[in-house]
């Protein structure tokens, strides 16, 4: 099974996630991190759950609540330039000149029937036609490039100059194709986009969607390969505009639409790292073998900032069978469990964007505004991992104390002989 896994699965897997455009559009829509975190702190401080908080801040609550309305209604413009730039840069481009291309295609495609520039559009509900523009402008501009279907100045211009010259063409190209499709045909480009793309959409914002996510993560992982960033090209821009509307939603004091919001997989089933590794730590702390024992507290530091890599590698979990189940069914039993927490309004939703190496607890309080039943819960899953490993890890254990005692005995044979000798 492992062995098809490894030689089947594997590479059409690996391949998919190193394709040039799903790593651009990973690393573009990082780009809007500092700004959704900035916009999140904003509106932490403007709603802090203290009973008369917002009665103390007035008025202020809504010019604290301004940088929010920025930030997150940027995030489809900032990622057009990001990923038009992280693609150009791909493709050996001038990613400056495709990254400002790129802005101005994706804001004439947000015309509305007035021709005039529809700014709800800027944000999460214009995200999937700035990925796809983004990519489309890039690969016209290269279009043109590779065939040098540019207009090129001697050698003695400037050359800030020569390359505004040389993009021209393929600029006045993209720039005429969109403005044919958006203003001459009135044809949406942004709500056809979002057609496009929402099987996926549904696909991620339900339980068996998620289930499908986990186990193809944990599948990559168990392998020595890094799954979340595998497929983060393809979740990312989900994910984004799941929390850009939730957090939309959240200033406004309105019911939060989304349950599998950026911070929902993080925060609730990355306990320690990804396959919520944090409970197998606490287990190998107080484990009799010395080998776990030592890999345990080499781990923890960096499993209270969701980092893992040690315990993957070091206890090891890549191709062992044995710890492969729990790493693969712990976050599957937790997804079932939260999401059925927040179906069921029994724990807040995610509300706010938050660093990813942000510490279990606390990052819940965060995650979802100071939902007090969601650090509860978050107490819960530690307890919940540890017990789901601890059955395997014991298996384990006793099978190292087993090879740790092998390894003694030998060595105190080897002693006995050299004494006897002497």
């Amino acid at each position: 099974m492992i062995q098809f896994i490894e030689g089947k699965v594997v590479p059409i897997l690996i391949q998919v996630g190193e394709n040039k455009m799903l790593v651009a559009v990973r690393n573009g829509i990082a780009l809007t991190l500092p700004f959704t975190i900035t916009g999140s702190l904003f509106l932490i401080v403007a709603n802090l759950p203290i009973p008369g908080w917002a009665e103390f801040l007035g008025p202020a609550a809504n010019k604290l609540s301004a940088p929010v309305a920025v930030t997150f209604g940027a995030i489809g413009l900032i990622s057009a330039i990001g990923i038009s730039y992280n693609l150009a840069k791909e493709y050996q481009l001038n990613a400056l000149t495709c990254s400002a291309v790129a802005m101005v295609v994706f804001l004439l495609a947000q015309l509305n029937e007035n021709y005039q520039l529809n700014v709800d559009n800027l944000g999460a509900a214009g995200l999937f036609s700035a990925i796809i523009l983004a990519i489309a402008t890039v690969q016209i501009m290269r279009f043109f490039v590779v065939r040098n279907i540019v207009i090129k100045l001697p050698d003695g211009v400037p050359p800030a100059v020569a390359q505004s010259f040389v993009s021209l063409i393929p600029a006045a190209a993209i720039i005429t194709l969109v403005w044919l499709v958006r203003v001459m045909l009135n044809f949406d480009i942004n709500s056809f986009f979002t057609w496009l793309v929402s099987p996926l959409v549904s696909g991620l914002g339900s339980l068996p969607g998620m289930l499908v996510l986990i186990f193809l993560i944990s599948l990559l992982w168990c392998c020595g390969i890094h799954g979340d960033n595998i497929l983060s090209g393809i979740t990312s821009p989900i994910f984004l505009k799941y929390i850009a509307e939730n957090t939309q939603a959240y200033l406004n004091h309105q019911p939060i639409p989304h349950i599998t919001a950026d911070g929902f997989y993080i925060v609730f089933m990355c306990l320690g790292g990804t396959g919520a590794t944090l409970g197998l730590v606490l287990a190998m702390l107080r484990s009799r073998s010395k080998m776990y024992k030592s890999v345990g507290k080499l781990s923890l530091p960096s499993a209270i900032f969701c980092i893992n890599e040690p315990v993957i590698f070091g206890c090891p979990i890549v191709f062992n069978p044995l710890l492969m189940i729990p790493f693969t069914l712990t976050p599957m039993i937790l997804c079932t469990a939260t999401y059925s927490l927040m179906y069921f309004d029994i724990i807040g939703r995610p509300v706010l964007q938050i660093p990813w190496t942000m510490p279990p607890i606390f990052a819940a309080w965060f995650v979802t505004g100071g939902n007090i039943p969601a650090v509860i819960w978050s107490v819960c899953t530690i307890v919940i991992s540890a017990l789901v490993y601890l059955p395997f890890f014991k298996i384990a254990e006793r099978r190292q104390m087993e090879k740790e005692a092998a390894a003694q005995d030998a060595e105190n044979a080897s002693t006995t002989v050299s004494d006897s000798a002497l």
